[in-house]
């Protein structure tokens, strides 16, 4: 029979211990957010909708990206037991230099429209994890205003060879001369996607406003704000070439870059110099054998061709084919740490975060980027002390198997169904 008493309140108290409340709102929302995915319903709710579909879209029916990220969720992974790893080492060198996580801040565009801090917040919490930041050419704050935000750490520069060829030789030398060690030269921007998100919404620099944008944005006047109240909404970077943003736009875009443009750019970067937005094995051979030093397999974030290659599936093909001393990194569909881990085991180097990044800063500015990385760390860590592993070294792939629900129809399977 159960022996009943008298509720003891000194024992009550032992077994509730109340939190004391946080008044302050950002830090409120953040403490609650435990995922990426979290972060993203804070950042739809408080950024208007031409600015949040920017972020949040791809191309077309946007397949790639829903791919992209299916990939990742279609993962089993096969720990092993009775291997201590209380302790994990998440540091790994990267093109001759360290990153305190295997992960860092993928360029970006228009970051600024996202919310004010733009990429000011993203490289001052890289500098303050210890990985490095990626300024895009279309970033909106320029080469040195990133270098002043983040003096001290890693700052790479993603390039766009423009139609004006000096345009583009022109950043690279001030990407030089600013200190960056590392230039991610794009190659999957023959033309711009269609991005019909962006259509819709009527999306440019600076916004057009219409009566539905205006009434999108009356429940967010924090964001009017901001916009209104800080520095001009510009390609900082190209602030002084000249031309309206959509001249600069389809000057971005050029179909005729080619090997050549590659070994100019070569020629001026003293640095180290990756190509980003290799999507098949043979290109990323023929890169390897060209002497560039390292790869970003990406479709740009679903944001181009539709119906693309998924990156996380070409990884452990490419590894084979490049071997193990060409570096190799990967992004698009990354909204996990266990995501980074995976891509690890199967032989990425390094991995590019892009939108989980972009959703952290629509949440909370620099503080929401700094949450960003957190909940990436920890899904690290207690990913890697699951599968019972202490250092990235240790992963291999047979921790991963890549599950899939597109199996490729061979073609001599097509010629005969076609008969």
């Amino acid at each position: 029979m159960v022996q009943r008493q008298v509720p003891n309140p000194a024992e009550l108290l032992e077994l509730m211990k109340f939190k004391k409340p946080e008044l302050n709102g950002r830090t409120r929302r953040l403490d609650g957010a435990l995922t990426i995915d979290d972060l993203r319903t804070i950042a739809k709710r408080r950024t208007p909708k031409a600015a949040f579909d920017y972020t949040d879209g791809a191309a077309e029916g946007e397949l790639s990206l829903t791919r992209a990220r299916q990939a990742f969720q279609d993962v089993e992974f096969h720990p092993g037991i009775l291997r201590p790893a209380p302790d994990v080492d998440t540091r790994v060198d990267i093109l001759g230099g360290p990153s305190a996580l295997p992960f860092g801040i993928a360029p970006t565009g228009f970051t600024r429209l996202m919310q004010t801090e733009g990429e000011v917040a993203g490289a001052g919490a890289a500098a303050a994890a210890g990985i490095p930041f990626t300024l895009s050419t279309l970033g909106t704050t320029s080469i040195e205003g990133v270098k002043a935000a983040n003096p001290t750490g890693r700052n790479w520069f993603q390039l766009y060879v423009m139609r004006d060829r000096e345009i583009s030789y022109e950043l690279t030398r001030r990407a030089a001369a600013a200190g960056f060690d590392t230039l991610q030269f794009t190659v999957d921007t023959p033309v711009a996607g269609a991005r019909l998100r962006d259509k819709r919404n009527g999306f440019s620099i600076p916004p057009q406003l219409t009566l539905g944008t205006i009434i999108n944005a009356i429940p967010r006047p924090w964001w009017w704000f901001d916009f209104l109240t800080t520095p001009k909404l510009e390609f900082a970077s190209l602030s002084t070439t000249g031309g309206t943003v959509g001249e600069l736009l389809d000057a971005a875009m050029d179909p005729t870059i080619s090997y050549d443009d590659l070994a100019v750019i070569r020629d001026i970067w003293p640095g180290k110099l990756i190509i980003k937005g290799v999507q098949n094995v043979e290109d990323s051979v023929r890169l390897r054998d060209a002497g560039v030093d390292g790869i970003v397999l990406s479709n740009h974030g679903g944001r181009q061709l539709d119906r693309a290659p998924i990156p996380f599936h070409l990884l452990p093909e490419v590894r084979q084919a490049v071997g193990d001393d060409f570096t190799v990194m990967i992004d698009t569909g990354i909204m996990n740490g266990a995501d980074i881990v995976a891509a690890v085991a199967l032989g990425a180097d390094f991995t590019l975060i892009g939108r989980a990044y972009l959703y952290g800063l629509m949440a909370g500015g620099r503080q929401g980027v700094d949450r960003t990385i957190a909940i990436l760390r920890t899904e690290i860590e207690r990913t890697m002390r699951l599968l019972g592993v202490a250092s990235l070294a240790e992963l291999e792939p047979s921790h991963v198997t890549q599950l899939t629900r597109l199996v490729p129809v061979s073609r001599a399977a097509t010629e005969v169904n076609a008969r």
